[in-house]
């Protein structure tokens, strides 16, 4: 098995290399590093109206990629663990691709309005990442049983962008539930990890849907510990995404 999965882990870093999705890694990383260069050359840009805007929309394309899931993924499907196309889910799929990319604008405003500090290594491996997985899930692996883990993630980002929304409409006065949106997050990568040791165990699903879902667990617990527990304060009011 671990030879498969050898060979598995091979032929998907040749695919992904491949992909339309590799040269906007490429380019997201460029803008991530030569970022320090910009904010040192520019001053900070005022983008409050268009964030609202834009969050709300991040909002609403999520909530279509997650009924889309539900409904060609679990109601149309004959089961979630189910590994081959399903008739209807491979738009959803590309749909969802779309919105990785869609995504990567939360480090265009980062950048724009001088937040070096929300450039974490999290957020950059996060989104990079999805953005590659997406598209390879699309192209090649449009299944019921990954359209489990991108339901949930959809409704995360759901929760996520009307927490946004609101807080780029009143930045004096932001949802006091930031916490709870963290703690959702590490509720979808701990489901999928469950999910994931299940369907290899008794679905023949591959071993590194679980490593990275255990990956951004670490990391979503480790910002969760450093933003909640090792520093009490009221970060929802001190450090929203609309400041």
């Amino acid at each position: 098995m671990a030879e498969n999965n050898t060979i598995t882990l091979t032929i998907f870093l040749n695919t992904v290399v491949g992909l339309p999705s590799f040269k906007t890694f490429c380019a997201y990383m460029f803008l991530v590093l030569m970022s320090p260069l910009w904010q040192a050359m520019t001053k900070p840009v005022f983008v409050r109206p268009v964030l609202v805007v834009y969050n709300f929309i991040c909002c609403f394309v999520s909530i279509c990629t997650f009924l889309g899931f539900v409904y060609f993924g679990f109601i149309k499907s004959p089961s979630i663990y189910d590994m081959k196309p399903a008739e209807g889910l491979g738009k959803v799929y590309y749909l969802y691709y779309f919105t990785k990319n869609l995504e990567l604008m939360d480090t265009v405003f980062m950048v724009l309005r001088h937040k070096q500090r929300q450039i974490s290594f999290l957020h950059v491996f996060h989104h990079s990442s999805m953005v590659m997985l997406s598209n390879f899930a699309a192209a090649y692996t449009p299944w019921p049983a990954i359209a489990f883990y991108l339901s949930m993630n959809s409704f995360v980002h759901i929760c996520l962008y009307i927490y946004y929304g609101m807080a780029a409409m009143c930045p004096d006065d932001p949802p006091q539930w930031k916490k709870q949106v963290t703690q959702l997050q590490i509720a979808q990568f701990l489901i999928g990890s469950c999910f994931g040791v299940y369907g290899y165990l008794n679905h023949s699903f591959c071993i590194y849907s679980i490593l990275y879902a255990l990956i951004m667990t670490v990391l979503f617990s480790n910002f969760y510990y450093h933003s909640y527990v090792g520093r009490p304060v009221d970060l929802g009011r001190k450090k929203s995404k609309a400041e």
